[in-house]
């Protein structure tokens, strides 16, 4: 609202300057794409990242089957004697075991995998999820999951947006400010030898 009224002041100002015009045609941009073009932007890249994710969650359900594993026995310590209870926080969890899972075509496989049971001793289950293959593979992406990658790609091309026009916006001033420096300096070097020698004779 204040450019719109900037611009109509400057445009019946008699002591206005074009350089005046078109900072004020600038200032009313910025404004009308941070009302409009930002959130248009954001919008389409969340609309655009939750239609692509979707389509993953999907694939991803289709293509992965959950079933049961039995825990055979635990898994040998790493050659360097480190394992992942060293890691901290939530590798703590996490344990490498020799399991027996069945496949989506029945056929039983067995193969070391990582479980996050804080115990996991012979005969145990857990849930596992396998490829159509059945290799050991993570779950699927969780509705959830993907809506809030969504909204955060939302948020983050709507900022980007911003910082562009603000950017946008200062580099234009800057350049129209430097304009009429360089205008004066003109004006003041065509009048300022005589700059105050009126009615001296001279």
């Amino acid at each position: 609202m204040r450019a719109a009224l900037g611009l109509r002041r400057w445009r019946h100002n008699p002591l206005r300057r074009t350089t005046d015009l078109v900072e004020a045609w600038v200032a009313l941009t910025a404004v009308v794409l941070f009302c409009v073009g930002v959130p248009l932007a954001g919008w389409i890249a969340g609309a655009s990242a939750h239609d692509s994710l979707r389509v993953a969650v999907r694939v991803q359900e289709e293509r992965r089957t959950q079933t049961t594993a039995r825990v055979l026995r635990p898994a040998d310590p790493p050659a360097n004697g480190t394992g992942t209870a060293e890691s901290g926080g939530e590798e703590r969890l996490r344990r490498s075991v020799v399991a027996r899972w069945t496949a989506p075509d029945g056929s039983p496989r067995t193969g070391t995998v990582t479980t996050f049971r804080r115990h996991s001793a012979p005969g145990d289950t857990f849930s596992l999820w396998t490829d159509r293959e059945g290799r050991p593979v993570t779950p699927p992406m969780r509705a959830d999951t993907a809506r809030a990658h969504a909204i955060t790609a939302g948020l983050t091309a709507a900022l980007l947006s911003g910082l562009l026009v603000e950017t946008v916006r200062r580099l234009a001033v800057r350049r129209l400010v430097l304009t009429r420096y360089a205008r004066l300096d003109r004006a003041w070097a065509a009048v300022g030898p005589d700059w105050g020698r009126t009615g001296t004779g001279s």
